[in-house]
């Protein structure tokens, strides 16, 4: 659609509660939010001269058309906003890290039921709490807290294996009463069950409220083992929320946030209080512009960040105002069963401590910005040898791998800059080369279709590089300049030389020309990581695509080559491509003069030895 076409069904949209999605012209939803008033909010964008921030425009600039969902109310609009921006992860939203990192713990179902791990609820009838946070610290927070009830964490299944054998080690250590043998009883281990899943959905103060007069009862009544056992199984719970970084979230009755904006990357420190007591501390850095709003930050990462948990705090202090903060505040209270309360204070202690989570901030955002500037860095300086006139931000490298005439494979690896870009790797079966190994005529197969995908308007190939390297030499080089201009297309083209340790040493021009990598440190390790990534995913379609047996295949036919000869061959060189490319002096060092010669002249044909001559 063109922009008048855009801003005429805007302003046809009914002034109503909504969420719109943008999309580009492939479909992919790029950004979606949510309106009091869809036609008020979606026209703004496409209107003539409107003062739009650097990420607005270019995502304008790409919707090629956009949808929208009515709901009800604004609550929904959020409830929707957050669902949808998890399903589709469009490019320009403000995007905390995937859920599907964060496990919940499971209780299962029946009798005596247990605390597991789980990646996901699921309809089976369980309870699920969370999401938590790493698999190793939500681990060790269920070890806590049956720890803390003395619940049993044995393989054994109850009631089936009441009685049968003797307690386990865990009985004897106090870190479980031992039901299995069968006192306490069932109830007493329901009690407990309920006790754990209340600590487990926040209600952290009614539950030892509740068992410290369960304490004085039995005290009164002068049961005093029993009354013992509830104090002792009280002060554990408070150990945990002191020391458990899991359960220090549940057990905090206030959320203190700092938010920092750094010139490459944005980030948060959640402080989690009880108290007045710091009791765990979250980060996470993410990408968001310099110009965003600070308040537009603080509502995306609010939504993203409670809408999918169960456990609430009581208060979230916030460094500035944010959009739509009434409206969770009501939502997260209406979850919570309870009043959820969010502001910003000025001063005492709770404005201390929201510059504490603010320090925090900085800090973790700081520190990854400093790797994040090394690899600036880094780029600069492999521009300046490489006379390119800006740091690359796209890299492509690509390797050939083969056994012998058949299975020639290659892969294409893809760097954003200094990381591996994975989802643009791509992987090529030779369709045209299959008469003998020919890592040239491969290599313009590979590249061929590569440009041509891209002139063909493929996205997958999209957009051209701005640094092409060749694993191989000048005459490599050479090749893919040739298949580059053939194309209509100028790209910067290296070849990667390596040395006797086969790591790249040097970029070579098709003209010869080299270019020293080992000055830098920082610039030789870069490229010898693309190389080294590159021919791995070459070498792992080839392993993935064939069998073993079809792999050392190449070697059958070579006189004086055996199964044990083949072995040998293989454990000395790794590979058969590097078995192709020794000399025979590198061959003599594992195998006789004469099938040395015969290895070499099976790869090399239209070359003769020195004997030969």
């Amino acid at each position: 659609m063109t922009r008048a076409e855009l801003r005429e069904k805007a302003n046809d949209l009914p002034r109503a509660p909504g969420v719109y999605l943008m999309m580009d012209k492939t479909g992919k939803v790029i950004y979606v939010g949510k309106a009091k008033k869809l036609k008020n909010r979606v026209s703004q964008y496409f209107q003539e001269g409107a003062s739009h921030n650097e990420k607005t425009r270019r995502m304008v600039a790409q919707v090629d058309h956009f949808d929208t969902i009515f709901v009800s109310s604004e609550f929904e609009a959020l409830i929707l906003e957050n669902s949808l921006i998890k399903q589709h992860m469009p490019r320009y939203n403000i995007l905390l890290k995937d859920d599907k990192g964060y496990p919940f713990v499971r209780l299962g179902r029946g009798r005596y039921p247990r605390f597991s791990m789980a990646n996901r609820p699921s309809d089976d009838g369980a309870r699920y709490f969370g999401p938590f946070g790493g698999r190793s610290e939500t681990r060790s927070a269920i070890d806590a807290v049956c720890a803390a009830f003395k619940l049993p964490t044995c393989s054994r299944v109850f009631p089936r294996d009441i009685g049968r054998e003797r307690p386990c080690l865990n009985h004897h250590m106090g870190r479980c009463d031992g039901f299995c043998r069968g006192v306490p009883d069932e109830a007493e281990y329901t009690r407990r069950i309920e006790q754990a899943t209340q600590l487990l959905s926040g209600h952290y103060r009614q539950l030892t409220r509740t068992m410290r007069e369960e304490m004085e009862r039995e005290a009164a009544a002068m049961r005093f083992e029993q009354a013992a056992a509830l104090r002792d199984r009280i002060a554990a719970i408070e150990l945990l929320g002191k020391r458990q970084k899991v359960i220090a979230g549940i057990c905090a009755d206030t959320d203190v946030w700092g938010v920092y904006r750094g010139a490459a990357k944005s980030g948060f420190a959640l402080i989690h209080v009880e108290d007045g007591r710091v009791t765990g501390r979250e980060t996470d850095v993410f990408t968001a512009p310099v110009d965003e709003a600070e308040s537009a930050v603080l509502s995306a990462l609010l939504a993203q960040y409670y809408l999918p948990r169960a456990v609430l705090p009581r208060e979230i202090l916030l460094p500035c105002e944010s959009e739509d903060a009434q409206e969770l505040a009501a939502l997260l209270g209406e979850r919570a069963g309870r009043k959820v309360s969010i502001h910003v204070p000025q001063r005492g202690e709770k404005a201390e401590l929201l510059a504490m989570a603010q320090r925090n901030a900085r800090e973790e955002v700081e520190r990854v910005t400093t790797l994040a500037e090394r690899e600036s860095r880094t780029l600069t300086l492999l521009a300046r040898m490489l006379q390119l006139e800006t740091p690359p931000t796209r890299i492509e490298s690509y390797d050939i791998s083969n056994t012998g005439a058949s299975d020639i494979v290659a892969s294409m690896v893809v760097y954003a800059g200094a990381r591996p870009l994975k989802r643009d790797y791509r992987r090529f079966k030779m369709k045209t080369v299959a008469a003998h190994p020919d890592d040239y005529a491969s290599m313009e197969e590979v590249l061929r279709r590569r440009l041509q995908r891209y002139l063909d308007g493929d996205e997958k190939f999209a957009p051209l590089p701005d640094l092409m390297l060749i694993d191989g030499g000048a005459t490599h080089a050479a090749v893919a300049e040739r298949v580059a201009a053939e194309s209509g297309l100028s790209l910067p083209i290296f070849g990667m030389v390596k040395d006797e340790r086969h790591r790249t040493r040097a970029l070579i021009t098709a003209q010869g020309r080299e270019i020293d990598l080992s000055a830098n440190p920082a610039v030789f390790a870069l490229i010898g990581q693309i190389q080294e990534e590159t021919h791995r995913f070459a070498i792992t379609f080839h392993h993935e695509s064939h069998s073993r047996s079809s792999t050392v295949s190449a070697l059958d036919g070579i006189p004086g080559v055996g199964p044990a000869r083949k072995a040998q061959l293989l454990k000395a060189f790794r590979s058969v491509k590097a078995i192709r490319e020794a000399s025979i002096a590198d061959l003599r060092r594992t195998v006789p003069q004469h099938t040395a010669q015969a290895i070499y002249r099976y790869f090399h044909p239209e070359e003769r030895t020195e004997n030969e001559k």
